[in-house]
């Protein structure tokens, strides 16, 4: 079609290459907590110290830096806790410069935009791939203030990028501006300053293979026994030989337990972080580490026993499996979530959905998911979407990364593949090819569950409509009859059938020959031409 790009082929989606897991630390003593926290304080100021040096540095940091600061930490904590505070340091300093990039970019699209807008004559109306000219003056004025507002954000984050300066908040921004909120964020001032503290606590160790237990800082043995190696200072307060505290309880695995167990056992590297939620004033212990990237399977494997097509929207998901041919078996699926509520509450509710969704696919035989390839990076902002400000609110609250990588963590685990496909209009096919036709008075198809279809036939290879049209001067079946669905590597697919002689009927083959004439009609003027009429010359009377 003119003016449609061109789309991008299907892919299988890479699996995790880690895995984390989380459990409570139960039956703690005070005196458990009170080291906790003078640990926690301790280290989280040397954190925030050398998160200091290491924005001082910018773009010149280098490995001789990188050692420089290792060395001032080392006398006032130990080798291990300085290594994994300056390796989180500059974890940190490189998302924050990700981050940098992405509002650079995001900056470049709004004032692109904005100078279009501004350049048309008021009242244009725009095309379909181009917005048009603004309605009034007055809001021409308004956007012309917001271009030069744009204009000045966007020389300060190139400045900041070429310098390799960075805006990082041990805590995080948000919990740090509460604080002069804290009637709308519904905290006090002491809750406001617990949590404060608690967020800038650093209890976290990374492992290391051959050591005993995989970490030699946070040690968890198989049998659950915590123990922490103290910094130096507090060395006072250990009641273990070596420096070490152990804590009173115990701790057990539910999720990946055997998996964790087997790493332990084998003295593979495993990282710990131990975080205290002052809201329901828990402490947890978080486990982590890396394994090999799951080989994908190829696509034409993963489709072999058919897919499901699944289109994610604001409040549900849409599914419905299609065939080997792509044609829709048995009722759409649909699998609501809530995202209102914090984020504990969003990531359950994404959760709850995806697994009931690959409990389905589990349940139906089939190895494959087709989803879309959804990136709204670049289309939240309200320079491109204008006065539509539920839509900007709509995308804005569509979890499409972290579904993407729960569904594909989650799959990886029941051995189903993920397939990822161009979002190109899949709505807008879907609808216009197969919610009517789908549509019966037992069952109402949604614009969504024809999306599903849509996107699951391009994971196939087929096209989104629901047969090859014939020619235009024989929409009439004036070359054949189509029943059959043509795949996508037949030659000639998008041509007429040949002719097939014989009467087109259920009851008799189609490659049976005619046998006798067609009678010839009454009329005279639908007499065949071939034929002659010729007077006798004697008349047949009696």
């Amino acid at each position: 079609m003119a003016g449609l790009r061109e789309l991008a082929a299907p892919f299988v989606a890479c699996g995790p290459s880690g895995a984390t897991v989380r459990t409570r630390l139960k039956r703690l003593t005070d005196v458990d907590v009170e080291v906790l926290r003078q640990v926690g304080a301790h280290l989280g100021t040397l954190a925030s110290r050398d998160l200091k040096a290491r924005w001082r540095d910018g773009l010149g940091h280098d490995a001789g830096a990188w050692a420089v600061r290792k060395r001032e930490l080392t006398p006032v904590s130990s080798a291990r806790w300085a290594g994994a505070i300056t390796k989180a340091s500059h974890d940190q300093w490189a998302l924050a410069r990700r981050g940098v990039h992405a509002h650079i970019q995001s900056l470049e699209a709004g004032v692109r935009t904005l100078e279009h807008r501004l350049s048309l004559p008021l009242g244009q109306k725009g095309s379909k791939h181009a917005p048009g000219g603004y309605r009034s003056r007055r809001e021409w004025h308004a956007k012309a203030r917001r271009l030069h507002v744009l204009e000045d954000r966007l020389q300060r984050a190139r400045a900041d990028w070429e310098t390799g300066t960075v805006h990082v908040v041990r805590g995080g921004k948000r919990l740090a501006r509460a604080r002069h909120h804290l009637t709308d964020a519904g905290l006090t001032e002491t809750r406001w300053r617990e949590r404060w503290e608690a967020e800038r606590w650093f209890v976290q160790a990374d492992g290391e293979s051959g050591r005993r237990f995989g970490n030699e800082t946070i040690r968890v043995t198989p049998d659950g026994e915590v123990s922490i190696r103290l910094p130096a200072p507090l060395a006072h307060l250990a009641n273990a030989a070596h420096g070490r505290y152990v804590l009173t309880g115990r701790v057990t695995f539910a999720h990946r337990g055997q998996e964790w167990a087997d790493r332990v056992a084998a003295n593979r590297a495993v990282a710990y972080r131990i975080h205290h939620d002052t809201t329901r004033d828990r402490w947890y212990l978080t486990a982590s580490w890396h394994k090999p990237v799951t080989r994908t399977m190829p696509l034409a494997v993963a489709l072999a026993e058919g897919v499901i097509g699944v289109d994610m929207n604001a409040d549900h998901l849409a599914a419905w499996h299609l065939d080997t041919h792509g044609n829709p078996v048995g009722d759409p699926r649909r699998f609501p979530y809530d995202l209102t509520g914090p984020a504990t509450h969003r990531d359950a509710q994404v959760r709850h959905a995806l697994t009931r969704l690959l409990h389905w696919a589990t349940a139906s035989g089939v190895k494959a998911i087709a989803v879309e390839d959804l990136d709204f990076t670049a289309e939240k902002t309200r320079e491109k979407h204008g006065r539509q400000k539920r839509f900007r609110q709509l995308i804005s609250g569509m979890p499409t990364a972290r579904l993407r990588a729960r569904l594909t963590s989650m799959a990886d685990a029941t051995g189903i593949t993920i397939i990822a496909v161009d979002p190109a209009c899949t709505s807008q096919w879907g609808a216009q090819h197969w919610q009517k036709p789908l549509t019966s008075s037992t069952r109402r198809t949604t614009r969504h569950d024809a999306a599903s279809i849509a996107i699951g036939r391009r994971a196939q290879g087929f096209s989104v409509r629901r047969r090859t049209a014939p020619p235009r001067t024989h929409q009439s079946d004036g070359c054949g009859h189509r029943t059959v669905q043509a795949g996508p590597e037949t030659p000639g697919r998008e041509g007429p059938r040949p002719r097939i002689p014989g009467p087109r009927t259920r009851s008799v083959p189609p490659d049976t020959e005619r046998t006798r004439a067609t009678r010839t009609p009454k009329t005279v003027r639908g007499a065949r031409s071939d034929q002659e009429w010729v007077q006798g010359s004697l008349l047949l009377t009696e």
